[in-house]
């Protein structure tokens, strides 16, 4: 009866045993799986969307940046009738993740360097109006009865899109000065968000290194109550 007990105890130690060792080889297989699919749904993300400002600039006279067909219309506008044009665009800053510049390396056990890519900058001009000083009234962009009433031969589509090409080239030069000005703070968001992404797949700790070329040059697009 003894011995009965004790092969009973010494096969319940084996299977304590193995109940311990199973689980503990599910637990690291399981952690392995994680971190592979933390790499994998990092990179998936595609387009990540960091940042974005929306900025509001109230133009009284034009510079250079308007060119020959902005000084030739908008000064006799924002002059001669006593207006403030209203210039209202936003831009979005964006982390291309399917970028071969954009890297991951493991370091150690759940900890990670992480390569960004340059940041893609998307800019959209959301509004342009005129302020009317003598009437306190919003008026809409291009003025064509100003317009046509100024000009001789009227307001052309030819000078409608040159005017349009102007004012893109205005807000790329605006643009363009505060993206390069607010590169902390983009890059702040950035890390911030993806340390949120990368620990809820298991990472534990993550070092960022990020590309900081100048921005030179952004595109432009205008909505479409203004190009319309």
């Amino acid at each position: 009866m003894t011995e009965f007990f004790i092969g009973m105890a010494v096969m319940l130690v084996l299977a304590a045993a193995l109940w311990i060792w199973s689980k503990t080889r599910n637990r690291k297989s399981a952690r392995e799986i994680r971190v592979f699919s933390s790499i994998e749904q990092l990179k998936a993300i595609g387009q990540l969307s960091v940042y974005k400002v929306l900025t509001k600039e109230i133009v009284t006279e034009t510079d250079h940046t308007w060119g020959e067909i902005g000084n030739r219309y908008l000064s006799w506008v924002l002059s001669g009738k006593k207006m403030a044009m209203i210039f209202e665009f936003e831009i979005d800053f964006r982390y291309n993740l399917q970028s071969p510049y954009f890297q991951i390396a493991e370091k150690a056990e759940n900890t990670y360097a992480v390569k960004m890519p340059p940041c893609d900058y998307e800019v959209n001009i959301r509004d342009i109006r005129f302020y009317d000083e003598q009437g306190s009234r919003l008026l809409p962009w291009l003025l064509p009865d100003l317009l046509n009433g100024f000009l001789s031969g009227g307001f052309s589509e030819e000078n409608k899109n040159k005017l349009v090409d102007a004012a893109k080239k205005h807000a790329e030069k605006q643009a363009l000065e505060l993206i390069n000005n607010i590169q902390s703070e983009v890059q702040k968001s950035a890390k911030s968000t993806l340390e949120s992404i990368s620990r809820a797949f298991g990472a534990t700790a993550i070092e960022f290194s990020f590309a900081t070329p100048e921005a030179t040059q952004v595109s432009v697009e205008m909505s479409e109550k203004i190009a319309s």
